[in-house]
């Protein structure tokens, strides 16, 4: 970083820096269960001679503890991508007008996740619902192991409760799909063959004032193979909306690798991969009780409104453990 020019390719740049946060996320952490074993070992040695300090010697075994199963859980990220950014994909799925809101109250509670983590977001497509709530959204979030934490989201989640939308006061199940790829830079051989995409151009939708439904700057790309659709309508320019998908296409297209080479490691040990997309992954129930459970895990928390508010390192770090036993 210290060289000169090391600003001039802006992308590079960030990269380089994004490379040496996740380096630090890692030595940081180190340092300190280090320093923390050092001090406990003196601590001990002056416990020996003044019995009052028994119960500091107690607080520094938990506190060092508890550092060393923070590095063993990060120890766990080891994946090829999983020191890269993660770009998320929210879609509504069966559920009507809750099913929208659904989708939207997951937004939500990933951009607060990311934001208690002081991780970077940035919404790249969102598409409003006409009545409330989203269609879909996709959105970047960016720091240190962001992919290797969230890779594990990828599936549907259910909620159940009242719904606040049937005059009725029915009990309503919706889902929403969520898709997770690593975010990657050019730096990564992912090969996209301008025949092998087909190109959509149309109208954004949605309110955005003049501009936005008057042209047809919304991009929508196919590639042909894999049958991956990604879309973009979030920018006015077409470029940017264009640059954004092909963006997406390449997270997508990363992801679908990494997955094919969990698939073939545990075809050798023959056991069935531990991630896929489609599968329901997690239950939120508000009604009869509050209550979310992770099925692969078994991870459980009964407060259903702090999980919606972006606590949710215990399903991450549930699933990070239970991918590797």
């Amino acid at each position: 970083m210290a060289q000169p020019g090391f600003w001039d390719n802006q992308e590079s740049a960030q990269a380089t820096i994004a490379e040496l946060k996740s380096l630090g996320a890692i030595t940081k952490p180190l340092e300190e269960a280090i320093s923390a074993g050092d001090d406990l070992e003196v601590l001990i040695e002056m416990a020996g001679e003044d019995p009052a300090l028994e119960a500091d010697v107690t607080a520094e075994v938990e506190r060092l503890a508890a550092l060393v199963e923070a590095l063993e859980l990060k120890g766990l990220l080891n994946g090829p991508f999983d020191s890269k950014g993660a770009i998320m994909t929210i879609n509504a799925r069966d559920g009507g007008t809750d099913a929208n809101d659904w989708a939207e109250m997951l937004l939500r509670m990933y951009i607060h996740w990311a934001q208690k983590n002081d991780y970077e977001v940035e919404i790249l497509d969102r598409q409003e619902d006409i009545v409330a709530g989203i269609q879909s959204a996709a959105l970047a979030i960016r720091g240190p192991m962001a992919y290797g934490y969230l890779k594990g989201e990828t599936g549907m989640h259910r909620l159940v409760r009242i719904s606040p939308f049937n005059a009725e006061g029915k009990r309503q199940t919706s889902f929403a799909a969520v898709d997770v790829s690593p975010e990657v830079n050019d730096s990564v051989d992912i090969e996209i063959r301008d025949e092998d995409v087909r190109e959509d151009v149309f109208r954004a939708s949605g309110a955005g004032g003049q501009h936005v439904n008057k042209t047809s700057s919304a991009i929508r790309l196919t590639h042909m193979p894999s049958g991956i659709v990604v879309q973009c309508q979030n920018e006015r320019s077409q470029h940017k909306n264009r640059a954004t998908a092909i963006k997406m296409l390449r997270a997508r297209l990363a992801r679908m690798e990494e997955e094919k080479r969990e698939a073939e490691q545990a075809a050798k040990y023959q056991e069935k991969a531990k991630t896929g997309f489609g599968s329901q992954i997690r239950n939120y129930f508000l009604h009869p009780d509050q209550r979310v459970k992770d099925v692969r895990t078994g991870h459980y928390m009964g407060n259903f409104q702090s999980v919606l508010d972006g606590n949710i390192d215990g399903f991450l770090d549930a699933y990070l453990r239970w991918r590797a036993s």
